[in-house]
């Protein structure tokens, strides 16, 4: 009796994360809502599709680096393989020939729906992890940071060579795929009736990271963790190391081959020389700022992050004027100086990132006074 009454109250949904699960709908309802009342072309959905597309890819990589315990750097690689199989495969038959004019149209000629290539963009990204991983991940620590990020500088060379561009287009650009603006409702007159240009991003990359923390939350999750904290103790309880590290390098490479993809809806065009190794440094710094180890910390500061380097510090970049009084070191760049100032503020006051560990229910949970004496032994 006391067993299935323990059960039941096990079973009872934490208000936490109810509580939780309210704030994300009503994002979600506000973003929908927004991008109905406001225009189009307001910088604030710009902000939020990049930002969006940039916290899926920041939970991919806390994925391996905060949860796992591995230090990649090769996301801006992956990132490409996904973008490039999603422009390869969706480019419309009939528009080929425009893209790859100098090609004969190219090697590929039929054309795939959006979903199934994001889909086929995360599988491309993983192959391509899993034939890295076999010899990379036997290196640790800075040993494997520098040879995943040797791994994404040579993959962007290998996507620029003009004896593939076949398949790549060699150094010019993919375009003419479908973008996030194709998911907007049009009438018969092709007016746009209702818009979902920015709900998309949000739709997908929700259900990507909800499925990343339903992976953590497994018991592989726990064996990733395991991995993270004590390697030789992780062993000693039957976790196989090469086989988890294998599968976390995978599943992160996908997710961020899904994000890649998402960059070339969002950015319209596909080119190999914008995946450079500083992207994978501000996919970085976004894991580092959230906290390493927090999914919901990596989605807030990717918001934060391309709210701040693309909108709320642009002013910096111009001559500003009070009266007849011109303010000084306001010019082009400043921003950026202004900006590195506020992460290393950022970084000092917040040494495990905005949210460390804890999650959104965390936020909600009432600490409870810990029992003592006869009455927590008998607890």
């Amino acid at each position: 009796m006391t067993k299935n009454i323990n059960n039941m109250q096990r079973k009872k949904l934490d208000p936490a994360v109810l509580i939780s699960a309210l704030i994300i709908a009503a994002v979600y309802v506000a973003v929908f809502v927004l991008e109905q009342i406001m225009p189009p072309t307001s910088m604030l959905f710009t902000v939020l599709k990049k930002a969006a597309v940039y916290a899926l890819v920041a939970v991919s990589m806390n994925l391996l680096n905060g949860f796992t315990g591995l230090f990649s750097l090769g996301q801006a690689g992956f990132m490409l393989i996904g973008a490039y199989a999603y422009g390869i495969f969706t480019i419309p038959v009939a528009q080929r020939a425009a893209v790859y004019q100098y090609y004969n149209g190219g090697l590929v000629q039929f054309s795939l729906p959006v979903i199934p290539a994001l889909v086929l963009a995360g599988l491309a990204a993983a192959a391509f992890a899993f034939l890295i991983g076999l010899p990379v991940l036997r290196l640790k620590s800075d040993y494997l940071a520098i040879a995943t990020l040797g791994f994404a500088e040579i993959v962007r060379s290998i996507f620029q060579w003009d004896k593939l561009g076949m398949l790549t287009n060699g150094s010019n650009m993919l375009r003419l795929f479908p973008t996030f603006n194709d998911f907007n409702i049009k009438n018969a007159e092709g007016e746009v009736v209702v818009y979902l240009s920015t709900l998309m991003p949000f739709v997908i990359a929700g259900v990507c990271i909800a499925l990343i923390v339903m992976l953590l939350h497994s018991s592989y999750g726990r064996s990733f963790m395991a991995i993270r904290d004590d390697e030789i103790s992780a062993e000693a309880m039957g976790i196989n190391l090469a086989k988890h590290k294998q599968l976390a390098f995978c599943i992160s490479s996908f997710f961020a081959g899904v994000g890649g993809a998402m960059l070339a809806m969002y950015s319209n065009s596909v080119q190999a020389k914008s995946f450079t190794s500083a992207m994978t440094y501000e996919i970085l710094l976004i894991v580092v700022i959230g906290g390493i180890g927090s999914v919901t910390g990596s989605c807030i500061s990717s918001f934060l992050f391309v709210a701040c380097s693309e909108w709320w510090l642009r002013f910096l970049d111009q001559k500003q004027m009070i009266g007849n009084f011109e303010v000084p070191l306001l010019r082009n760049g400043f921003r950026l100086v202004v900006f590195s100032v506020i992460i290393m503020v950022v970084v000092l006051f917040f040494r495990q990132g905005i949210m460390g560990t804890k999650e959104l229910p965390d936020l909600f949970r009432k600490k409870l006074p810990k029992k003592t004496g006869k009455e927590g032994e008998a607890k």
